[in-house]
């Protein structure tokens, strides 16, 4: 605790230093100032950056991810990780401000997909595709050391409680939900929402409205008893990295040699991502067997259809969070708007000489777009239901205390717990 401690008031230190030494520095060229009273937003992302220095960024993702990894697997050694994830939030959070990270990647990728006139830049597509390749290969090695997200929660783990299965499943559908709605969003060109609504990003950057600052200290307060709480149910990109993840060969281990059955790793995972032996006397007293496998099975496609439906019958609110479709329709209900002096948005499209056929066009057809999107968004949920509830009648026959492969963030904390010597 007091190691803890000690890291904290020195990653605080560094970033009090390094913060306002950056507010000491002043615009190269100043804003304009407005006789209206206008006042400029802040910009939702930091200003860019020479080529170089992106590429440099790759670098270090590059280096953190192999000495994460080297810790994990090769040294084993849970305090070289902490202080790994210590340099990756003052390096990627606080200097870079958060941004590029992987998990907005997911929307970039997506957009460069649906959206022929978008291209995605080679550094951000390299974001996205190198922690997943690692962790195919070596684990979610990225979430140990190299997320600045998770280095942040990572450090404010007081005394963390052990929640029960059914709520870790129940709440693990929550980001399969919001990576729909991620990739629903940005293959539209609505909005990035995972960026806009990340909650820690107004933490690295000192700037953010209130109430995200709200929602990002109420993460770390919440993360002080429940150990990483964006990272376990929110992550978008964690929903990949667990898929990955159940693919790797070389992985985290508890024990580097036979388990000896001790026990003492038992609470040592704060996300409680330990699977514990097989009990198969407990697994025939549940009942559970063929039968309720098959018919959880068999639910399945109903579980999709239903989805399917909800995703269809929702798909007009969704679109009216996209600009024009909100626009068209406000146009349309209320067509005296277009007298509103103090209506930027109005004011926006009548300045740039679009008709409002145009308008009406364009809206119908981001609308065509979610509400195919929609759909399969819903379809996709649906099945993550009905997966999810397969799963609680699957048992695996175990023998020994291992890491949960897709949901073990390699942190390394019960490597310390087991007595057993390489």
């Amino acid at each position: 605790m007091i190691k803890k401690m000690k890291l904290i008031f020195f990653l605080f230190t560094v970033f009090y230093l390094f913060s306002t030494g950056i507010s000491a520095q002043q615009q190269r060229f100043p804003k304009p100032e407005f006789e209206s009273g206008y006042e400029q937003p802040s910009t939702i992302t930091p200003e860019p950056r020479a080529l170089a220095l992106e590429y440099f960024d790759v670098l270090v993702l590059l280096v953190v991810l192999s000495l994460a990894t080297w810790l994990a697997l090769k040294k084993r050694s849970r305090q070289g990780i902490l202080w790994l994830s210590v340099f990756t939030l003052i390096y990627f959070g606080f200097y870079r401000n958060g941004c590029i990270c992987s998990i907005g990647a997911i929307q970039n990728v997506t957009l460069s997909f649906a959206d022929p006139g978008y291209a995605i830049s080679l550094t951000a597509l390299l974001f996205f595709i190198l922690p997943l390749a690692f962790t195919l290969f070596f684990g979610r090695t990225f979430c140990a050391g190299a997320c600045p997200l998770g280095a942040i929660q990572d450090l404010v783990i007081f005394k963390p409680l052990s929640l029960p299965k059914w709520l870790n499943k129940t709440l693990g559908i929550i980001p399969y939900i919001y990576l729909s709605l991620a990739v629903l969003f940005a293959a539209t060109g609505t909005d990035f929402i995972i960026c806009r609504y990340d909650p820690f990003v107004g933490i690295f950057r000192m700037d953010a409205k209130f109430h995200m600052v709200v929602l990002g200290i109420s993460f770390l307060l919440m993360g002080m008893f429940v150990a990483r709480p964006y990272c376990r149910f929110f992550c978008p990109y964690g929903v990949l990295l667990s898929w990955m993840s159940r693919f790797s060969r070389w992985h985290l281990t508890i024990t580097p040699a036979r388990c000896i059955q001790c026990k003492l790793c038992t609470n040592s995972c704060p996300f409680d991502a330990i699977d514990f032996p097989t009990n198969e006397k407990e697994v025939v007293k549940s009942g559970l067997g063929p039968k309720k496998f098959l018919t959880y099975a068999l639910l399945i496609p109903l579980w999709m259809i239903m989805g399917i439906f909800a995703g269809e019958r929702s798909h007009t609110w969704l679109s009216k969070a996209n600009q024009d479709v909100y626009l068209a329709e406000l146009l349309i209900s209320n067509p005296e708007m277009k007298n509103d002096p103090d209506n930027i948005d109005v004011q926006t499209f009548l300045a740039s000489g679009k008709t409002m056929e145009t308008l009406v066009q364009e809206a119908e057809v981001i609308r065509r777009k979610f509400y195919f999107g929609s759909m399969i968004a819903g379809g996709f949920i649906g099945l993550v239901v009905g997966m999810t509830l397969l799963n609680t009648v699957v048992f695996r026959k175990r023998q020994d205390f291992e890491p949960h492969k897709g949901n073990c963030v390699s942190c390394g904390r019960c490597m310390d717990y087991c007595p057993v010597e390489k």
